[in-house]
């Protein structure tokens, strides 16, 4: 938990609104959705077993109904109970008697049989097993076969007056055709009370149930199954056989079997008898075909989430970078005021509290770079304020003219070698204090380290060496005045031991790949120890940021142009990019090296 609170808290600002966007509206939405998804899929399965109830209560009243009627229908022949039992006596009767008895018979099971149209096959079968028979159809009962059939011995044994049969086949009749007939059927008894014989109904079993179209529908949505068994608990009605996805024979194959409850949850079961408890009605709803509409909810419900999820996400991601864009924009903006690129904000802001801020930080960096560029600009206007008072001080040409009248009064007294110093330094004053001295030209540069140096060796008899190693074009390359001199001045000031040996000093330059200047000033004195150089190295390193400062105003006099102010002159004129640098020789001395671009 600590290293994902860590994690967070080390997020970024845009990713951290865009979760808490994301967080504030999926969670509801997720709980919102749980329950409406919950209550839907209870309120659909509550529904079906309302459905349920509805079509097993309809399903008992078609059933009582059809009861009532063929009760009705088979009390129909007691109207004749002098006949009924006279075919049950056991007398011989005359062939006439016996011809117009079978007469009569015949009209008594066709005026049944005329009572309800689904009627096709009536028979009565008297106590001495005579069976007599009336049928609409081209296919007649043989009645050797109907008598040894299981579910007609066990109609003598039945309590029921009035009865139905489970589903049989229709082997017993002439055609042996497929399919399944149910018989209702009446135990008859004589005037006395004694058994006179049966009275069979052979019905189609969809004959049972008379169900509206939008009943038939509503049962096919749900996949609903309705059993009807007897009192035997045998199978007299399967709507998967009425409806084609069992056949008949699977029915009469498979017995009470689809009959028992496994006790399983895979389906939910309704039961439910007729008024008389003749028939018992089982409903099952398969909870598959219930949860496939709850899964197509769930389904509705999950696009509906991820849609919403996919607005919010898109919302999230704008509003997250609406707000974040000027907060990002402010610290590329520091980033760049951190290395001393003061730039305000240029895109316009909204008026909201980030905008204010972006506004005031937008006024500050304007001050501050105002306030640099006064400082930087004093500065300038310091130095070149003093510069202009020495050279007004100093008129170079009452210095030139005082000088060459000084060396002709050496020369007419014999005197070279001071005539000579002091054409050097004429020369000298002239490159230094001339007009063009602020922007020369890298050979004035040599040729005024030259005259230093020429002086030098007239001081110490000729114990410093130089050799200038340039390319031509670069001679003619702008630079800023007084850069070789002092480090030059360095090298004899700090590396010239004693006169028994020559000191020499080498200035080189080259072209870099990227066509800069690198100009490397060489000498083999003593050099400088390890400590001093990481000194020297320390304070070059300070130049860039003492580049603005000013130089204080009670400095004294004398001190001359270090490596130091070098290195400032360079960042200043130049840039960050360019810089002054000093590197140890293998052997002995020290090297010098100046990065400056072509100007």
């Amino acid at each position: 938990m600590r290293r994902v609170m860590l994690k967070i808290k080390n997020m970024r600002f845009q990713y951290k609104l865009l979760m808490g966007y994301l967080l504030a509206c999926v969670i509801p939405l997720l709980f919102v959705s749980v329950i409406i998804f919950r209550q839907s899929a209870e309120a659909l399965e509550d529904s079906s077993q309302e459905f349920a109830s509805l079509y097993t209560s309809q399903l008992k009243t078609t059933l009582n109904e059809f009861l009532e009627e063929y009760d009705k229908v088979t009390k129909s022949v007691l109207v004749d109970n002098e006949l009924i039992y006279r075919i049950g006596d056991k007398r011989s009767l005359p062939m006439d008697e016996l011809i117009v008895q079978k007469v009569e018979v015949q009209r008594l099971l066709m005026r049944v049989a005329l009572l309800k149209p689904e009627i096709s096959t009536v028979m009565l079968i008297s106590r001495d097993t005579n069976v007599y028979q009336y049928t609409t159809t081209t296919s007649r009962v043989v009645e050797d076969i109907l008598l040894s059939r299981e579910w007609y011995k066990q109609l003598s044994s039945s309590k029921d007056t009035f009865f139905i049969t489970g589903l049989h086949d229709r082997s017993y009749y002439e055609d042996k055709g497929a399919g399944a007939v149910v018989t209702v059927g009446r135990v008859l008894f004589s005037s006395d009370g004694a058994y006179a014989g049966l009275l069979l109904i052979d019905l189609d079993p969809f004959t049972l149930l008379r169900l509206d179209h939008e009943f038939v529908l509503a049962r096919d949505k749900y996949g609903m199954s309705v059993i009807i068994s007897n009192n035997q608990n045998e199978i007299v009605y399967h709507s998967d056989a009425a409806s084609g996805r069992l056949s008949w024979q699977q029915v009469l194959e498979s017995g009470t079997e689809l009959l028992q409850d496994n006790g399983s949850d895979d389906s939910i079961i309704l039961t439910g008898s007729t008024t008389q408890g003749n028939l018992l009605i089982r409903t099952e709803i398969p909870r598959s075909k219930l949860l496939h509409n709850i899964n197509q909810i769930k389904g509705v419900t999950v696009s509906v989430i991820l849609m919403s999820c996919l607005v919010i996400t898109l919302i999230s991601l704008s509003l997250s970078y609406k707000i974040t864009k000027p907060i990002k924009a402010l610290r590329r903006s520091m980033k760049q005021a951190e290395v001393g690129q003061y730039l305000p904000i240029e895109k316009e802001q909204a008026n909201d509290e980030i905008g204010s801020l972006v506004h005031s930080y937008n006024k500050m960096i304007i001050t501050i770079r105002t306030l640099i560029n006064d400082v930087y600009i004093a500065e300038i206007k310091q130095r070149q304020a003093k510069f202009m008072a020495l050279q007004n001080q100093i008129n170079p040409h009452i210095l030139y003219n005082t000088l060459e009248s000084i060396r002709m009064k050496a020369l007419v007294k014999g005197d070279e070698e001071t005539s000579n110093m002091i054409k050097i330094l004429a020369r000298m004053f002239r490159l230094a204090l001339s007009k063009e001295g602020k922007h020369h030209s890298v050979k004035h540069e040599l040729e005024y380290t030259s005259n230093y140096l020429e002086l030098q060796n007239i001081r110490f008899d000729n114990r410093f060496r130089l050799d200038i190693s340039m390319p031509k074009e670069m001679l003619n390359c702008s630079i800023i005045p007084l850069i070789f001199q002092p480090i030059v001045e360095n090298s004899i000031n700090h590396g010239f031991e004693d006169y028994s040996r020559i000191i020499n000093i080498e200035i080189e330059g080259i072209w870099t790949d990227k066509g800069e200047m690198l100009i490397r000033l060489k000498d083999d004195a003593i050099g400088i120890s390890l400590e001093k150089q990481e000194e020297l190295r320390a304070l070059l390193e300070h130049a860039e940021s003492d580049k603005y400062k000013l130089g204080g105003a009670d400095e004294a006099e004398g001190n001359g142009i270090g490596l130091k102010n070098i290195a400032e002159r360079i960042k200043l004129h130049y840039g960050a990019d360019y810089y002054l640098t000093i590197r140890q020789r293998l052997d002995r001395g020290t090297i010098v090296e100046i990065l400056i671009p072509t100007r």
